[in-house]
């Protein structure tokens, strides 16, 4: 990064805060602020996060129209509250829990005025998720009261299935609700939701045959989501092509939300052209590291179940191995059961392989890298975070930048400290990654732009990913660009949290001098916990 961009970038930062300052105080004025601590503002959070959900009428969330303009009223009373905490005094780590329950309270805000996803998102009532999100919390906005089958042990126990059914009759009120709740004119977001809605049929089909006939009441439940989600779904493909309005929050909207949401102290413009930096080093380092390779064999895909087995366990195995004998990290038990957890299973090569697939397939180490999620999520686990503000996700998934931010730097971080000397063409695939989110980031903004269509957003990215590993038409581009329309910044995340992580790593470097470790850098991540990197920054004193 330049000079006078980190200066941009400073300046920013400083009228952000000043700003805020100015805001918080006349508020306080007003309101008349009265002495106050951090147990003041944990009582304020957890009334807060019992306010934000959705209210129940007969067990079922009501985004109705009266609903969500009483929630947005109300949501002023829990402002003012925030804002008549005096933090004078406090020390650096409150202070920025001050914050982290600010911006959740604009993320609100930000629904109500903006997104207001009840209204112009049908995906948004996607109710069944087998898998798990990589993540502290599900990405994307979603209905309260979403069924994550991955949580529960196959075969159920009977709670369980109760439990389950419970939820599955839901389905057909909310979706009876949903059609007349969805108001909005945006044609992207309406017509790739009837894909979403035809996956959680494929998703309840098999969760029916994973069940217990005997249940009667739980195949009864499940019969009974179908029918409704096929109805659902069939309401919004009769809608969808009659739908005109574009999809996008513009670039006003977008840098708010950025801003004063998650926490990143950039302009648009300066995220453009950040990502199209990182985008052309990693198209033009792929060429050099392809040239230095030239004369070696090249990489040759996992072909078989049994190959799989083997080369995804050692992968894992080396893996753990670098960051233990290189001081990446301090090592923990559950590190190795989380990454073996998650290898997955074989996909055939008659059978579509995503990207990453693709990717995971060439050398199975590269994305063990990326998959340092899976640690975070097996550390909040078992070492939880000891503020109750931090010890679950933020909302609205301010954790982005950090989260995949860290994630997707650990690619080329722990190339460049070693892992892949003995993996020279592996290197190759570390730029492909970079370049894959680069463009798919690009994609994004384009697309709040509404400059491009999501069938153009998916072509462009495409056409600046190499080797035709990331298809137009495929599953992986075209489930990013829906999702990433869907949650702003969410896609430009992976790389601009990169990029402030390198930065903020450059200056903790100058700050400790010969001090400095890897390690020590790290951990302090872990410590601080998976809040935005301007707010680690902030409580690491780095001017």
């Amino acid at each position: 990064m330049s000079t006078p961009l980190l200066a941009s970038n400073r300046l920013v930062i400083a009228v952000i805060l000043i700003l805020l300052a100015l805001v918080l105080l006349s508020t306080a004025v007003a309101a008349g602020q009265t002495a106050s601590d951090h147990d003041d503002l944990l009582d304020l959070f957890h009334d807060w996060r019992a306010f934000q959900k959705a209210p129940l009428v007969d067990g079922v969330p009501d985004y109705s129209p009266s609903a969500m303009a009483e929630q947005h009223e109300n949501l002023r009373d829990y402002q003012a509250r925030l804002a008549a905490l005096d933090t004078t005094g406090w020390p650096i780590p409150d202070r920025v829990d001050y914050h982290l329950v600010w911006a959740e309270m604009n993320g609100l805000d930000f629904d109500h005025r903006v997104l207001r996803p009840w209204e112009n998102n049908p995906a948004f009532y996607t109710m069944v998720f087998p898998s798990q999100s990589d993540v502290p919390e599900r990405e994307g906005p979603q209905v309260d009261g979403t069924i994550e089958l991955w949580a529960y042990q196959f075969p159920l126990a009977p709670d369980d299935a109760s439990e389950i059914a419970a939820a599955l009759n839901t389905i057909p009120e909310l979706y009876g609700r949903a059609k007349s709740n969805l108001t909005g004119n945006g044609r992207d977001l309406w017509m790739a939701s009837v894909g979403t809605l035809t996956q959680q049929i494929d998703d309840l089909d098999d969760l029916s045959g994973r069940v217990n006939e005997s249940d009667e009441t739980l195949v009864a439940a499940i019969s009974s989501a179908r029918e409704a989600t096929v109805s659902f779904r069939d309401w919004l493909a009769e809608l969808a092509p009659t739908k005109t309005g574009p999809s996008g929050i513009g670039k006003d909207n977008y840098e708010w939300y950025l801003q004063n949401v998650h926490l990143v102290p950039y302009t648009w413009d300066e995220q453009v052209a950040l990502l199209q930096r990182e985008l052309d080093r990693a198209l033009a380092t792929l060429k050099l590291e392809e040239h230095r390779n030239r004369d070696l064999p090249p990489l040759e895909p996992v072909a078989s179940e049994e190959e799989f087995a083997s080369r995804y366990a050692e992968g894992v195995l080396e893996y753990i191995a670098f960051l233990r004998d290189n001081d990446v990290v301090t090592m923990r038990d559950y590190m190795e059961p989380a990454q073996r957890a998650q290898i997955g299973r074989f996909v055939p090569p008659d059978r579509e392989r995503g990207f990453f697939t693709i990717v995971d397939y060439h050398d199975p180490i590269i994305m063990r890298t990326h998959s340092y999620h899976w640690i975070e999520l097996a550390r909040l686990a078992n070492e939880p975070h000891p503020n109750p503000i931090r010890q679950g996700p933020l909302l609205y998934n301010i954790f982005d930048g950090r989260a995949e931010g860290l994630a997707t730097g650990m690619e080329e971080l722990l190339m460049h400290a070693g892992l892949l000397d003995d993996h020279p063409r592996s290197k190759e695939l570390i730029w492909i990654l970079l370049a894959q989110r680069g463009a798919r980031a690009l994609a994004a903004m384009h697309l709040h732009a509404n400059e491009m269509t999501l069938e153009e957003a998916a072509q462009f990215a495409s056409e600046r990913v190499p080797r035709g590993w990331l298809p137009a038409d495929g599953s992986t581009i075209t489930h990013e660009v829906h999702f990433y329309l869907q949650q702003p910044v969410y896609g430009t995340s992976y790389v601009i949290g990169k990029i402030m992580l390198d930065n903020l790593m450059a200056e903790r470097a100058r700050q400790q001098g010969d001090d400095f470790t890897l390690k020590g850098f790290i951990d302090d991540l872990n410590r601080i916990g998976i809040i935005p990197v301007s707010m680690i920054r902030w409580e690491l004193a780095v001017d």
